[in-house]
């Protein structure tokens, strides 16, 4: 089945003339999205979101979880658009130890900085709803001092650009003229509030929304830099504000970049061929999927946490500066004794004498080698995370 998703507008970019894609507003129609393409699956993706939002309270606090799960997305998100960090990296940076490709670990914790200001505006009564400005405002936090810091950071773009290709010429797809990006997305925000806050339209489930939403801010491609960052944000707040999962449990951009050729196809398939369809059974299968990894890796740190706790309460060597510090390892698991000194609020002797307990049941494990300078890993827990 073939529909037009669109029209085009021959436009002239760098000197060359090209047919720039402007989407139609959602939600597709002529015909209208076929029911078969989601209605199970977005029964049996809503049913993995609500097991994963129950399996959260096997874990003293959602902090821990909420640590890693944003911390995943981040940089997975960051690493389809070509950064080369990983959690370990992003780990010794908050420990304060040395990195090397700091210019990656910025754009991943300018993510993290954009993502927060998006769900402390959503989660305040006071506080924008999820919008073109507040989009803005999260890109401007995105691009802050790291490559695209001459992309207009915080603002839409007022010139013509294009994806793929060396040229607008050759390019892959050109997206809409700048002039038409503002009516495009006061387009897309009437329809992101025209659902209700716990269940989509009157005909297309919630899940599918956000794919539609994804696929459509994606095509306008607003900035000149950051919009796919920026786009699989949308999909996380949106999860959030209406009502499918009560925190950001899911890292879906594992699986966005796992399948990243297969991701980057289905959506150009709408441009072309007007195929939803397709679109909405993969993302709808990518929810299902990051959900069950999610609540397994829920499952995996809950057991290690636990049987590692029990070896301490155990141990006729802890004390409590040694509890302490183990609560506070699901959110530092590289760490040095000063950090700790700082973080229990204690003197380096304790600190110092707190690591070598956990040091000496096996918990945690020094990574220099030194007897200065030394830092420290909850090794089993970060290669946890990292599967």
């Amino acid at each position: 089945m073939r529909r037009s998703a669109g029209s085009y507008i021959t436009t002239t970019t760098l000197g060359e003339a090209v047919n720039a894609f402007v989407p139609y507003a959602l939600p597709p129609s002529d015909p209208a999205l076929l029911v078969e393409s989601y209605e199970i699956q977005s029964r049996t993706a809503e049913i993995a979101l609500a097991r994963l939002s129950g399996v959260s309270g096997l874990v003293p606090s959602v902090d821990w979880l909420l640590y890693s799960a944003i911390r995943k997305e981040a940089l997975l998100t960051s690493q389809i658009e070509g950064t080369q960090a990983t959690l370990t990296d992003l780990f010794d940076e908050e420990a304060g130890l040395a990195v090397s490709n700091t210019d990656d670990i910025e754009e991943v914790t300018n993510y993290m900085r954009a993502f927060r200001l998006v769900r402390d505006n959503l989660r305040d009564p006071n506080g924008l709803p999820i919008s073109v400005r507040l989009m803005c405002n999260a890109h401007r936090l995105l691009l802050n001092g790291v490559r695209g810091i001459g992309e207009q950071p915080g603002e839409l773009r007022r010139s013509q650009n294009w994806i793929g290709g060396t040229r607008p010429g050759n390019a892959v797809f050109v997206p809409p003229p700048a002039d038409q990006v503002a009516n495009l997305l006061a387009d897309l925000e009437r329809f992101i509030h025209a659902q209700p806050i716990l269940g989509g339209s009157s005909y297309l489930p919630s899940l599918v929304n956000i794919a539609l939403v994804h696929a459509q801010f994606e095509t306008i491609h607003p900035f000149l830099d950051g919009n796919g960052r920026i786009g699989r944000l949308l999909i996380a707040a949106l999860m959030e504000d209406w009502g499918l999962l009560p925190e950001p449990l899911m890292y879906l951009s594992g699986y966005l970049k796992q399948h990243q050729s297969e991701y980057y196809r289905l959506l150009s398939g709408i441009r072309t061929e007007g195929n939803w369809e397709a679109w909405v059974e993969f993302f709808l299968e990518g929810v299902t999927v990051a959900a069950v990894n999610a609540e397994r890796s829920i499952v995996e740190i809950a057991t290690l946490v636990a049987a590692d706790r029990r070896r301490l309460l155990d141990s006729a060597k802890s004390g409590s500066a040694t509890y302490r510090l183990f609560e506070l390892l699901p959110m530092m698991p590289r760490f040095t004794v000063e950090r700790v000194r700082k973080e229990l609020e204690t003197s380096f002797p304790t600190a110092n004498a707190a690591v070598r307990t956990l040091e000496d049941l096996g918990i945690v494990s020094e990574m220099t080698g030194q007897k200065k300078n030394r830092s420290f890993s909850y090794q089993s827990y970060i290669e946890l995370l990292a599967k």
